[in-house]
């Protein structure tokens, strides 16, 4: 006699359509293609309209004469100093020398801050003993540490090193803590209970569900870096260092050439903004993606 199953197949079916179902709405949106002009609307033209008004805003100022031209000069000044350093050959290697240090240095910090917040984050007697040396000397302005490092190391490359790292180590090492501590619990015990413990949990469990935290922190990190590198050539300043944006500044500032001393503020901005907008935003946005936090529209 065969045996026949009583078991209603409805729910089961039920399910499968319900999955289909999300299956298909998600692809819909990860599918959807968004016109150029929608893009150029909203992500190029609000930055230029504010570029246009600063620097409209900027020409009124020093056409107003409210201060004289060599206290505030105008765009068109400042202008012609970034012009001049272009004709001179000089602009470039200015540029690479700051944006060298302040590569080298960001990747030694996510060297030395991450396994840092790893031991932070998952040994208590650690966190109770550094967790609060770390948030205190993220809180610490950067600059504090430069006549510190010209007495340990003089006037030497190690000495801005030493800033860029001290301001940039905390950081990183935070934003890992905190990316470990907004795990749900769930994940962990999943991880173990598949065998992923010590380095495998770190490496399959630990660090993916701890990316968005951890990104923060290196984003925040480099942050610190490019800022504590601008105090440290603005203060160490040596012709055996070599020139930097932080000492072209300062060179500016001798002088009393404010057209140049403008002209390398936006120089240290445009750079910030850059490696931003190249690195650090996209990689954001594919994790954020990855996660169905963040649609491609």
């Amino acid at each position: 006699m065969a045996s026949t199953d009583t078991r209603d197949p409805r729910p089961k079916n039920d399910l499968a359509g319900l999955e289909a179902g999300l299956d298909a709405l998600e692809t819909s949106h990860s599918t959807e293609r968004v016109g150029v002009g929608r893009i150029l609307l909203s992500k190029v033209v609000p930055p230029l309209v504010a570029i246009t008004l600063v620097i409209t805003l900027w020409h009124l100022a020093a056409a107003s004469d409210l201060k004289p031209d060599y206290v505030l000069p105008g765009p068109v000044d400042v202008w012609h100093s970034i012009e001049q350093m272009w004709l001179e050959g000089t602009l470039l290697g200015y540029i690479w020398t700051s944006i060298s240090r302040g590569a080298l240095g960001f990747a030694v910090s996510v060297a030395i801050g991450t396994p840092l917040g790893l031991l932070v984050a998952r040994v208590k007697v650690v966190r109770a003993a550094i967790g609060p040396i770390l948030s205190g000397l993220q809180s610490l302005p950067s600059v504090a540490w430069v006549p510190a490092a010209i007495i340990w190391f003089g006037l030497t490359d190690a000495t801005i090193y030493a800033v860029v790292l001290l301001g940039a180590v905390p950081s990183i090492a935070n934003g890992l803590v905190a990316g470990v501590d907004q795990i749900p619990p769930l994940y962990l015990r999943a991880g173990r209970t598949i065998g992923a413990t010590g380095l495998n949990g770190i490496r399959h469990v630990l660090l993916p569900a701890a990316l968005p935290g951890y990104l923060a922190g290196l984003k925040q990190g480099w942050a610190f870096s490019w800022r504590s590198l601008m105090a440290a050539e603005l203060i160490a300043n040596s012709p055996d260092l070599g020139t930097g944006l932080g000492q072209l500044m300062e060179n500016f500032r001798t002088y009393s050439d404010m057209s140049g001393v403008l002209a390398t503020i936006i120089l240290i901005l445009i750079v910030g903004i850059g490696i931003d907008l190249l690195f650090f935003s996209p990689l954001e946005r594919r994790v954020l993606r990855s996660r169905g936090l963040l649609t491609k529209g």
